[in-house]
């Protein structure tokens, strides 16, 4: 049961394997988990494991470290199914999925297709001067500032205006939005994710239904005009397909400049090195994500099946951190050193069938973030007062990131 306390793993989990996951769901901790804890669980901690409170609500859920054993979970969609991975429509007794994030083969697969066109390099660039207009204009008041808690001034706000862009919504909406995204991702109340789901779904049916009556070119417009299979979307695939699109669009992007600005802002010569090196942005892009992966989706056990000398079966949650794998020693030589010029694969945009669909959307916003931050603003630090705590759960992310500059 969704919230309810176990306190002793089922009889196929062998006892050896039932072990703490530090990464708590809902937790708040003043240390870097990218410097000991991550490195502590891929020395001490068996390839894959059972915690009892891993699965959002505090439930338990198998944890998968190795990049190996991942990859070959996301691959086998016929033994872990992605449906219903996160309890946002159960919390409100509703019955759409987020699209096409929470689907399995074959809808998966058509989901993909109908999606796909929105969001290729060709759209992508499109948007261009739009993201790269938001981006110089937060840098501008910024700096003006001298300084800025940059996840409130910035990281926040900016994909959540490239956001509203996309969709056709009023950029008025960003605070409200950025209220939503805090209640369904950063707590591990299931009364506040309840609330906030409900807020965002009674937000965008009349958006749905306006864009049926009155179609135009965002989005909304093309859930509700564009058909699928030779059908038109149902309300309940409209809901799944814009809720996925408030998810992904906004707090991973959030997420992963907050890591990526909290590198630079510890690693002078780092910094010093894009600065005077612009061109390397977009391979310096890649190696952060690599080291400071952020999201842990889950899939379902559908059928039993073994991963190693682990069985599976059916029901079982497992959790799919990629937080672990970035940091996998076995996949990566020296894991844990951050080299911007490193040539590397990862898993933070996912891997296989459910490989993130707006990963260039993603890129792009990341690098133009950096590239006028880079430029606008002076050498910057971290305030030396001030010790940075990181959100634990199903999304690692710092809770705020004071930057001052001389």
């Amino acid at each position: 049961m969704l919230g309810q306390q176990v306190t002793e793993a089922p009889a196929h989990v062998p006892k050896e394997l039932v072990l703490e996951y530090p990464i708590k769901m809902g937790g708040l901790i003043d240390e870097n988990p990218f410097d000991r804890i991550i490195p502590d669980i891929h020395r001490t901690r068996p390839p894959i494991f059972y915690a009892l409170d891993a699965y959002p609500g505090g439930t338990p859920a198998w944890i998968v470290r190795r990049v190996a054993d991942l990859q070959k979970i996301y691959f086998d969609t016929d033994s872990f199914s992605n449906k219903d991975f996160a309890p946002f429509a159960l919390l409100v007794g509703e019955s759409w999925s987020s699209l096409p994030a929470e689907t399995d083969p074959p809808m998966h697969g058509l989901y993909r297709k109908w999606v796909n066109p929105l969001f290729t390099p060709k759209e992508i660039n499109k948007l261009d001067g739009k993201i790269r207009q938001y981006a110089e204009e937060y840098c501008a008041t910024i700096k003006a500032k001298g300084s800025c808690e940059f996840m409130r001034e910035f990281a926040f706000e900016f994909p959540i205006k490239v956001f509203l862009e996309l969709m056709g919504l009023p950029q008025e909406m960003t605070a409200e939005f950025l209220e939503w995204e805090m209640g369904l991702l950063h707590t591990n109340d299931l009364s506040v994710i309840a609330a906030s789901t409900r807020k965002v779904v009674d937000y965008l049916r009349p958006e749905i239904a306006d864009r049926k009556a009155n179609p135009r070119d965002d989005l909304i417009s093309y859930g509700v005009t564009t058909q699928i299979d030779g059908r038109p979307m149902t309300d309940d695939e409209l809901i799944g397909f814009a809720f996925n699109l408030f998810i992904g669009g906004m707090d991973t992007v959030s997420t992963n400049m907050a890591w990526q600005f909290r590198h630079l802002a510890t690693h002078q010569e780092d910094q010093n090195m894009l600065r005077n090196n612009p061109s390397m942005i977009p391979d310096a892009i890649e190696e952060l994500m690599r080291a400071y992966p952020a999201v842990t989706t889950f899939r379902t056990c559908k059928k039993e099946v073994s991963i190693g000398d682990i069985t599976f079966q059916p029901g079982d949650k497992i959790a799919m951190p990629t937080s672990l794998a970035g940091r996998d020693p076995e996949e990566y030589e020296d894991a844990d050193k951050v080299m911007l010029d490193r040539k590397t694969r990862y898993l933070s945009f996912g891997y296989g069938p459910h490989l993130c669909v707006g990963m260039h959307l993603a890129r792009r916003e990341m690098r133009i973030a950096l590239e006028e931050f880079l430029t606008a603003i002076p050498e910057f630090r971290i305030r030396d007062d001030y010790t940075v705590k990181t959100h634990t759960g199903g999304i690692l992310q710092p809770e705020k990131l004071p930057l001052v500059w001389d």
